[in-house]
């Protein structure tokens, strides 16, 4: 049984993989350059997953309006890192925070929000954990696109042969094809800081 918050994600020594859905025209020109460009917003906050089961159930599996095009951008933990512990959740949170102003005023100045969602089985169901999101403030997300950012692939393929296969009830075929996930483990100021069990 997984603890009711921690990362799940797709990782190796340097790199952690997050997901994202974008339309055709973010896609296409993130994938061309190898990294995000116009008509990608630089201007609002990005929100990055490394769950992938998690972006599914927002995307509608890759067929919810202008997030047909499932992206798995692979970036430096170092960035991932350094945007935890900048992080301030997204609600107040009685095992982080001191008082509900104190949360007040860290949220107000954050450049980094994280927010912990119910996470998804492959049939769609809310499990009984939680689920990372990760929101890069416009003032870090030039460096997240720029910087961070190592390679993106398409997803949007697998999306869809897993969107089938969930259609028909193929369940173990799916299972198969989706992106492994281990724990992630943090520094325990960034666990403390995020409400995180070790």
């Amino acid at each position: 049984m997984s603890n009711f918050r921690e990362i799940r994600a797709d990782f190796d020594r340097e790199t952690i993989v997050v997901y994202q859905a974008y339309n055709d025209a973010i896609a296409d020109a993130a994938l061309s350059a190898g990294q995000f460009v116009a008509p990608f917003s630089f201007q609002r906050m990005t929100w990055i997953k490394p769950s992938y089961l998690w972006l599914m159930e927002r995307s509608g599996w890759g067929a919810k309006p202008n997030q047909t095009r499932i992206l798995a951008v692979r970036i430096l933990r170092s960035g991932w890192d350094a945007a935890l512990r900048q992080a301030v959740l997204t609600s107040y949170h009685s095992g982080v925070h001191r008082s509900q102003d104190e949360w007040r005023s860290q949220f107000a100045d954050a450049i980094v929000h994280v927010q912990w969602d119910p996470e998804r089985s492959l049939r769609g169901k809310k499990l009984e954990y939680r689920s990372i999101q990760v929101g890069v403030g416009r003032h870090l997300i030039t460096e997240y696109a720029e910087k961070w950012t190592r390679e993106i692939v398409d997803l949007t393929p697998l999306t869809a042969k897993l969107r089938q296969f969930r259609q028909a009830g193929d369940y173990d075929k799916a299972k198969r094809l989706l992106p492994r996930e281990s724990i992630y483990k943090v520094e325990e100021a960034t666990a403390a800081r995020l409400g995180i069990e070790s």
